[in-house]
């Protein structure tokens, strides 16, 4: 009887020595019934979202202040372990974040601006190095050009160390507290985790694949030649404070857009192994009066045979066109706009009869009567040089491949928007707002008679 009573106890010593306590007292083994670091920490940064969701300052910054430094660490040791557990679940947190707006439609560029549109520069600087350590996980040949294109002009690339841990890295380039790194990681991550569907206008990272397209190098050097004459003018517009060659720069600018859309349009048409056709691309549409600059967006791609669907909410138009097409669109809405807002600034401020101001008013009408203006001579001056092309031994049947094109353009906008509601935008109040945006509409001298080479 002794001797199996011993065997017993061996036996049950032996299972004590393999499970983990069920309480604290009997060592310093983690109980089962207790969550690991890893849980504990999504459960406190679930507790930090859940307020900000909630619009619940009070609950986020307590559930802030256990996620960036818990509360009762032992020692050092187990501090650091939990900083650098959180570290590791942001950051996979935030991945996920971004990797999901890009299945719902949402590129590089759309997610820094809305960030840039609500949140402040420090998260706009968090979003792009979001987007650069996502990005990290493709090939460059599974990722579209326009992609690539877009992380270029935010400069969203890798800069840490191959062994540091980006937000860390993050945070010390910011010279900024961990605590409030964690606030500024939360914020991002509610914002971009509650950004509506958008429509997919490229292949997400990881799906794109070669398109086939057989675009002549040397056609695509006379396109960049051309791009860039037509950058140089714009810049020159913009930059001069003589009305004369302002006018005048504009006017060679949009003329050299006309004829380069005809001629890709007339080549298009004569490759059969062209893989031209409609696209979108989204253009930032910005307060103050941001109807009127919607409308003066509008008027631009009208002329250049694109259209364009304004998302007022998220700050941004659709622009649905041919690339080319699209390229001279948001070039000249970009500098049209600049030298909008030039003549509108030196028109002044306006009071009523009371003294009261007038200027938010007066800019209002001054915008929308000038795109109103601008899209009218616009419309004209494309009409001047179709004809004109339309006329020569190689534009014999450009008309019905402008129909064509124009045709292509409607089947894609309501592909991509088959609910899309229309709605007029810009509105007038100001009757000497109207009359002096007329006025500085027609000193843009759009007309340009002069012969073009490309």
């Amino acid at each position: 009887m002794g001797k199996a009573n011993r065997q017993r106890r061996k036996m049950k010593e032996k299972e004590r020595k393999r499970t983990p306590p069920t309480s604290s007292r009997e060592g310093w083994w983690v109980p089962r019934d207790q969550p690991t670091l890893e849980e504990r920490a999504a459960l406190e940064v679930a507790a930090a979202l859940r307020a900000l969701a909630h619009d619940d300052r009070g609950a986020f910054e307590v559930a802030l202040a256990r996620v960036a430094d818990r509360s009762g660490a032992a020692d050092r040791s187990g501090a650091a372990g939990w900083r650098r557990t959180t570290q590791c679940l942001l950051a996979d947190y935030l991945h996920s974040a971004v990797s999901a707006a890009w299945h719902r439609g949402w590129q590089p560029a759309d997610l820094v601006r809305v960030v840039s549109r609500q949140l402040s520069k420090r998260h706009v600087s968090l979003t792009r190095v979001a987007i650069a350590a996502q990005m990290e996980r493709y090939t460059l040949a599974t990722v579209d050009p326009r992609w690539t294109s877009q992380l270029s002009d935010l400069e969203a690339r890798v800069w840490w160390r191959p062994d540091q841990n980006h937000l860390q890295a993050w945070a010390e380039a910011q010279n900024t507290e961990w605590s409030a790194a964690v606030s500024c990681v939360l914020e991002v991550l509610d914002l971009i985790s509650g950004l509506p569907e958008l429509e997919k206008l490229t292949p997400i990272p990881g799906t794109a694949r070669p398109t086939g397209s057989t675009t002549h190098p040397q056609r695509a050097a006379i396109d960049e030649r051309v791009l860039g004459r037509i950058r140089a003018l714009l810049a020159k517009a913009e930059s001069t404070t003589f009305v004369a060659e302002a006018e005048t720069f504009t006017a060679g600018a949009q003329s050299l857009m006309a004829r380069h859309s005809i001629d890709h349009a007339l080549m298009a048409a004569l490759d059969q192994r062209s893989s031209d056709e409609p696209t979108g691309r989204r253009i930032g549409i910005d307060n103050p009066y941001d109807g009127p600059k919607a409308m003066l967006l509008g008027a631009v791609a009208e002329a250049n045979r694109c259209r364009t669907v304004w998302s007022r909410d998220l700050g941004f138009s659709t622009a649905i066109g041919f690339p080319a097409d699209l390229d001279a669109v948001e070039l000249l809405f970009t500098s049209l706009l600049v030298q909008a807002t030039a003549a509108m600034m030196q028109a002044g401020s306006r009071t009523d009869g009371y003294g009261r101001s007038r200027t938010r008013s007066f800019r209002q009408s001054f915008l929308t009567a000038y795109a109103s203006r601008i899209g009218q001579r616009l419309a004209e001056a494309t009409g001047t040089q179709t004809t004109k092309a339309a006329t020569e031994p190689a534009g014999q049947n450009l008309l019905p491949v402008l129909a064509a094109r124009n045709e292509a353009v409607d089947d894609a906008v309501a592909a991509m928007f088959p609910g899309m509601t229309h709605h007029a935008v810009g509105s007038v109040t100001n009757r000497e707002g109207w009359f002096s945006g007329l006025s500085a509409a027609d000193r843009a001298a759009l007309h340009f008679d002069g012969e073009l080479s490309g």
